[in-house]
């Protein structure tokens, strides 16, 4: 089993509203070289969607869960078909996108004891508590050539320090995908 995160990031570190709807001043940065840099498969998760779980925070899920079913892409209907994990103190309910189902107890003790990978995107509360328990074994980044100056961070102040190692980049357009797995 390994935690990989997934996500896009700014030139700064930042991952604060990349697609705009926070309705933040600098929100939608991801898009600002077009949308088809951003679009299918750019994380190369392959079978991880099949054979893993997406671990998703509370907000992430309720934005994707509206966004992906409308879809009818490739892409999304492996993202509909993945199963998720939801990590929330105050949803009861899970049904509203297929194949969701929420966290029991303490998300640290179920990211330990899950036996398939476990692939986290946005939901930088649930990242920087993996992060801090030095619980993630890869990061799959999409750089975007961005400088925001505020907003979240990948990394939260402290974190827990690591030696990785690249195991892959390279340009998508403008943008830089990053691959960085445990040494």
């Amino acid at each position: 089993m390994s935690v990989i995160v997934i996500g896009f990031t700014t030139l700064d570190g930042r991952t604060a509203d990349p697609d705009g709807s926070d309705g933040t001043a600098p929100g939608g940065w991801m898009f600002r070289y077009g949308p088809e840099h951003v679009v299918g498969d750019k994380f190369r998760l392959g079978g991880l969607l099949r054979d893993g779980v997406l671990l998703l925070g509370r907000r992430t899920w309720q934005h994707f869960g509206e966004l992906w079913p409308t879809r009818e892409d490739e892409f999304s209907q492996r993202m509909n078909a993945a199963d998720k994990l939801v990590a929330t103190r105050t949803l009861t309910d899970a049904s509203g996108w297929a194949n969701s189902r929420l966290l029991e107890g303490d998300l640290l003790a179920a990211v330990r004891t899950e036996t398939r990978d476990v692939v986290v995107t946005g939901s930088v509360g649930v990242v920087h508590q993996l992060v801090g328990a030095d619980l993630v074994d890869e990061y799959r980044l999409v750089t975007v050539p961005v400088l925001l100056g505020t907003g979240s961070r990948l990394f939260p102040e402290g974190a827990a320090t690591g030696g990785f190692r690249c195991a892959q980049a390279e340009p998508v357009g403008p943008h830089l995908y990053s691959r960085y797995v445990r040494a």
